[in-house]
């Protein structure tokens, strides 16, 4: 049974009360329970999957173990079915609902992309507009592609010593419905890629007041609601629907995630529908049990889990910041513009007076000391420090970065690159997607409309969008993301010596 919460009224104080009801019912995990019940019964298999519990798949079965396989079962009775559950699979979901403070939860198995784009469809008509950040990820477009959308762009505050957005604004926000009163939806993140929160109360009220439902990305806080000292989240504040990443910060296997809703404004009957439309009829049980014990853990444990990765994320913030050459962000940023509240477990750090790029830094890392990093872009690398962290492994990477800056020449600060301001768009991505293209070369497509998306990845943010019109600006940038080997996705041609743009050969 959900919980009878007041979720407008939710605020850090009541949180506490939230977390100790959460750990009274969410001890169970009847999905994984249902499947580690399967693998013991030791049942004979003529179904999918083919390799038969790993018999036809030996070589990696030797390597993985025969656990892993066993569980790697298809839908049936007693195992549920993931498009229209009923049972294990359904008590489950709804146990992740009442972790998370929804109403309805989804498990998703192709990663937070799927939620994002469930979320868009769900929300949306062809034509309507919509208003995104224009850091938000590349599966938006995705979306806005799906749908049939006309995007409205918000340009995030750019920190020009970090060159990395901030997030949005309650007077962008206002500007933009102001120029866009008939906007359907608005698409918001929480937190960045960075770590970075909006005041995401005060704009999920603004939306709602001009009766748009608000659709929110945290593939990075998914961890977020099991510690009071993380920003607020999407279903907290009454956002209408959310994606969340468990996999990302939450300990659940890698493309496993989940789709939260709440309210009235999207029905749940409509989610459903969608879902159907991209949902796979072979759900990975393992994935989904995954999730199933990751939201047991977080309900019961996640206070502590998160206690102790908050303690090793400013430990090494402080040793850093100790570094010369080195600058590790974190809640100082608060009160700047664009930034509300700040996740610590992201570990930025700006090297730029190392005289290196975020991307060198990144190499030298994992070449020379068996360190990988999630990101890194022209000035800084990220770090994610989360309930897997050890203090053994974060001295590991503070002594890595001491290393290296006692063999680099200091430098005086230089400001960031200039982030670029949203492109012009000529036509819809959707009209884009869908018309013909022609190959030119990147030098030569200058003024020319873009057929395909650009992005750095991570953190996956288009540096140009299909039907946007390419600028000077937006080759030089291109070509400065090359040189410096960022890993660049979304052209056909994977070394961007040439664009795909609108037009007839």
């Amino acid at each position: 049974m959900i919980f009878n919460i007041s979720l407008s009224a939710v605020n850090y104080k009541k949180r506490e009360e939230i977390i100790k009801v959460r750990k009274m019912r969410q001890s169970k995990t009847p999905l994984f329970d249902a499947v580690k019940k399967y693998v013991e019964s030791d049942v004979i298999p003529f179904h999918v999957p083919g390799h038969k519990k790993g018999a036809g798949l030996r070589e990696f079965r030797e390597y993985i173990g025969e656990r892993a396989l066993e569980m790697d079962a298809n839908g049936m009775e007693e195992l549920d079915f993931a498009n229209n559950p009923t049972s294990v699979i359904y008590e489950a979901e709804k146990l992740l609902a009442q972790a998370f403070a929804a109403q309805s939860a989804y498990f998703l198995v192709n990663g937070t992309t799927a939620g994002v784009q469930a979320m868009i469809m769900s929300a949306c008509e062809p034509g309507d507009k919509i208003i995104i950040p224009r850091n938000a990820h590349r599966s938006t477009i995705g979306g806005i592609i799906l749908s049939g959308l006309i995007p409205v762009y918000l340009q995030p505050k750019i920190d020009d010593r970090l060159g990395i957005a901030m997030g949005i604004t309650e007077e962008s926000l206002k500007n933009a419905i102001k120029e866009n009163p008939h906007a359907k939806a608005v698409f918001l993140n929480n937190p960045t890629y960075y770590g970075v929160a909006s005041d995401l109360k005060s704009l999920v009220r603004i939306a709602h007041r001009h009766e748009m439902a608000v659709l929110v990305d945290e593939a990075h806080g998914a961890h977020m609601c099991f510690h009071d000292e993380f920003p607020l989240t999407a279903m907290e504040v009454g956002a209408d629907m959310s994606a969340v990443s468990l996999h990302k910060t939450a300990g659940s296997m890698t493309q496993s995630s989940a789709l939260l809703s709440r309210g009235s404004m999207v029905s749940p009957e409509k989610i459903k529908e969608v879902l159907n439309l991209t949902y796979t009829t072979s759900a990975s049980y393992l994935l989904m049990s995954s999730l199933d014990v990751a939201r047991k853990q977080l309900a019961t444990e996640g206070s502590d889990l998160l206690e102790n990765a908050l303690s090793l994320a400013r430990m090494a913030r402080y040793e850093i910041n100790k570094i010369e050459g080195l600058y590790a962000f974190g809640k100082e940023l608060i009160g700047m513009p664009g930034v509300y509240d700040f996740d610590e477990t992201k570990l930025g750090i700006n090297v730029s007076r190392l005289g290196y790029t975020g991307y060198e830094v990144e190499a030298k890392l994992r070449k020379e000391y068996n360190i990988q990093i999630e990101l890194s872009d022209m000035c800084n690398i990220l770090a994610v420090i989360s309930i897997g962290d050890s203090e053994k492994n974060v001295i590991s990477l503070i002594n890595a970065l001491k290393h290296m800056a006692s063999k680099s020449e200091i430098h005086e600060y230089k400001s960031a690159p200039i982030v670029l301001q949203n492109p012009k768009m000529i036509v819809s991505p959707r009209d884009a997607f869908y018309s013909p293209k022609k190959k030119v070369p990147l030098e030569k497509s200058i003024g020319e409309i873009s057929g395909e998306m650009v992005m750095a990845y991570p953190p996956g943010i288009p540096v140009i969008c299909m039907g946007e019109r390419i600028t000077q600006e937006i080759v030089d940038y291109i070509n400065v993301l090359k040189d410096q080997k960022c890993q660049m996705q979304g052209t056909a041609d994977p070394f961007i010596n040439h664009i795909m743009v609108l037009g007839f050969d």
